[in-house]
């Protein structure tokens, strides 16, 4: 249901250098589901987020249409990883889950926005639990870096332009901080309803070489590579790393996220 190959080739780097996603985002959902028997992690890249979600439910479905992605999924005793192609079915997608209404949590981490948001909308309204299912769906703008130098901001900002005409249309719902996100589902507590998403924060400590890593996982690297574009090259990455301070330097990264979460309609 997400955008086919956007990942492919970073799959190795994304492992690697993405930011965790913190668990106390994690134990607050569980405690809007009544039952933990089953969740849905779908669009699970690596796993990242399957792990956070299987140390509250009982079993946990992770599903992406990127075989590399899924090859290099992080194993855990209730995490069951599919790959799951857009060749198939709604039908066979809820088959196996065991049927409608057997999935008490489904979580989408930093890919909803890729989705084919109707089909992808009613196969959840078919999988969820009733009452008692939960949806969520999160993601986080690009990082600042906290107490950056001026040199390393210019430095950023001027690459940052550099990388506008390969932006992919779907991350405008991303630029939007998913505001603009349909999400068709009824208010659950206090954690984010369409229009109206939860504004959250992420950190990481990073290396330049971390930092390096999370930009090359951006898909738009890929999609400029593809068009001749190398907007990493040896000039560039010289320039950020001496903004930077070297590569021994430690600094913060900022990540500004953002959640939507819903239940559906009676």
């Amino acid at each position: 249901m997400a955008g086919v190959g956007l990942f492919d080739k970073q799959a190795e780097v994304y492992l690697s250098v993405r930011p965790k996603y913190p668990s106390d985002w994690f134990s607050r959902l569980s405690a809007l589901t009544p039952h933990h028997s089953l969740a849905w992690d779908a669009g699970t890249g690596n796993g990242q987020a399957a792990m956070g979600v299987a140390e509250f439910y009982d079993q946990v479905i992770a599903t992406d249409v990127s075989e590399p992605q899924i090859s290099l999924s992080m194993p855990h005793p209730k995490v069951k990883y599919v790959h799951t192609p857009p060749s198939m079915s709604d039908d066979e997608l809820i088959a196996m889950f065991g049927g409608e209404g057997m999935v008490d949590l489904g979580t989408v981490a930093t890919a909803v926005h890729w989705f084919d948001l109707p089909r992808f909308y009613s196969v959840v309204k078919r999988l969820l639990r009733r009452p008692g299912g939960v949806i969520a769906v999160w993601s986080y703008k690009r990082f600042t870096i906290d107490n950056a130098p001026p040199s390393l901001e210019l430095a950023m900002r001027r690459f940052l332009e550099s990388t506008a005409p390969y932006r992919n249309p779907g991350t405008s719902f991303v630029r939007d901080e998913y505001k603009t996100l349909p999400f068709p589902f009824e208010s659950v507590g206090s954690l984010g309803s369409e229009g109206e998403p939860l504004m959250l924060e992420m950190k990481q400590e990073a290396s330049f070489e971390v930092c390096l890593g999370v930009i090359k996982s951006w898909s738009l690297i890929s999609t400029a590579k593809e068009k001749g574009v190398d907007l990493l090259n040896e000039g560039v990455v010289k320039e950020l790393e001496t903004a930077w301070g070297g590569t021994e330097v430690i600094r913060t990264l900022n990540y500004n996220a953002f959640m939507l979460v819903g239940k559906v309609p009676n």
